[in-house]
């Protein structure tokens, strides 16, 4: 039996299998899409960050 999710992109039927190599999305442009999302920072994971900034000066310090 076969497992029928939504693409989390269209909404369009996606059956979740190891055939298809985009799941959960349907296919390449909506996870692409996504993908894009998360890197223009319109998703995010909710919670207190770790660091204020990545790249800040006092985790730098801590790193050496």
């Amino acid at each position: 039996m076969t497992t029928t999710v939504k693409c989390p992109q269209c909404q369009k039927p996606v059956e979740w299998k190891p055939e298809n190599t985009y799941r959960p999305f349907c296919c390449e442009r909506c996870k692409m899409i996504d993908l894009g999302a998360w890197a223009a920072e319109e998703h995010k994971i909710a919670g207190t960050p770790q660091y204020d900034d990545v790249m800040s000066e006092s985790l730098n310090d801590t790193l050496q």
